[in-house]
């Protein structure tokens, strides 16, 4: 059988000045089939017990478009995920019973889920001015598994949200929560041939966006097994816009013993007039990303994964059972976050991985654990 060799016509996108290739936005710029395009958005009300991860993906060299929005309540968590053809380029941003209206770029989106076992109206409202991050790079060998851009935003969701017919009303003087757009390579779809081993003694992780009265704080902290640092990131934005750097965070953390759940930690920054700058963010429950999210390896569903024309699928996850406290650690996992800043109080994401082996904080290999 024979490949058909069709030429690229214009799409939608091609008509609007924001090319920065010679070619036409019917393809990217890369032949990597890892490129990727991507929404997250996480909610919670501080003072309840639902909080909410949901994001959107576009895969061009996999032809394939996703989404899928997961809730924690108590002990109980509920998934739909929706894929279906990538079949043209266009400002569209739906698929299946999921729909992202930008209604002011940078500020103010509307998120749609339509489905009986969790379905939601939410509209969100950035606290800030969305912050671009430092670029992300993961390495195996010489080959990015990771090279993405992505910015972040803290703010605020207002709308309605059901779950296995429970009902919540979301106001935007309590809801509140962040989101990043990312977009790049990273790994997506079916497996790739592994090719020559170049083996991972370990990932380490810190991303914290966090919420106050009058400014957010974003941290992002990558570290390889010795503590090389290769990624920072640490600003201040205020609500009025203005951005600060707060420098080279040193981390001090809690974890329960027996397990690397952190329970706390300390991340001692400096601004830039040299005034130290100390936070501390408390874990509460939270949701790991590959247990009904699509990240990781996720068995379920993977992100980019083509399942077929007008896919979707519901699962419900039981968090008590051993089969799901059993694999929960071996990702990254989305706590909600409580912090402090001097006497301010705030709330956010903190999103944590510590995998294999990880020397700064005591871990010798993928079996360890805090004492």
């Amino acid at each position: 059988m024979g490949l058909t060799v069709r030429a690229i016509m214009p799409v939608p996108l091609d008509e609007y000045p924001i090319h920065q290739t010679p070619l036409s936005l019917a393809r990217v710029a890369t032949s990597d089939r890892n490129f990727y395009d991507r929404y997250y958005f996480n909610a919670f009300d501080p003072a309840g017990d639902a909080m909410l991860i949901t994001g959107f993906g576009v895969y061009p060299n996999l032809g394939v478009v996703d989404a899928f929005a997961t809730v924690r309540h108590g002990d109980a968590q509920r998934s739909v995920r929706f894929s279906d053809a990538l079949t043209s380029r266009d400002l569209t941003t739906a698929v299946g019973g999921y729909r992202i209206e930008v209604i002011e770029p940078l500020q103010k989106l509307r998120v749609v889920c339509e489905h009986d076992d969790l379905g939601f109206d939410l509209t969100w409202t950035g606290a800030q001015p969305a912050v671009q991050e430092q670029p992300h790079l993961i390495l195996s060998g010489t080959k990015p598994m990771i090279e993405a851009s992505r910015f972040a935003q803290s703010g605020s969701w207002e709308g309605t949200l059901a779950v296995d017919g429970i009902d919540y009303r979301v106001d935007p003087a309590a809801w509140t929560g962040s989101r990043d757009r990312s977009w790049g390579i990273r790994p997506s779809g079916e497996p790739e041939p592994a090719g020559r081993p170049t083996g991972m003694d370990g990932f380490w992780w810190l991303y914290a966006p966090l919420r106050f009265r009058d400014f957010s704080i974003v941290v992002i902290v990558q570290e390889e097994p010795d503590g090389n640092r290769t990624l920072n990131n640490a600003v201040r934005i205020w609500n009025d816009g203005r951005k600060e750097q707060l420098g080279w965070p040193r981390m001090h953390w809690t974890y329960e013993s027996g397990t690397r759940h952190p329970k706390s930690v300390r991340l001692d920054m400096t601004t830039p007039d040299g005034k130290p700058l100390e936070v501390e963010i408390e874990s509460r429950p939270g949701i790991a990303l590959h247990v009904g999210c699509g990240y990781g390896a996720d068995p379920d569903w993977t992100h980019g994964r083509w399942m077929g024309e007008n896919w979707s699928l519901s699962s419900a996850y039981d968090l008590t059972d051993p089969a799901i406290e059993g694999r929960t650690p071996y990702g990254v996992i989305d706590h909600i976050g409580y912090a402090r800043c001097g006497d301010l109080e705030g709330w956010g994401l903190f999103e944590h991985a510590s995998m294999g082996r990880h020397d700064p904080t005591g871990f010798a290999d993928w079996s360890s654990v805090a004492p």
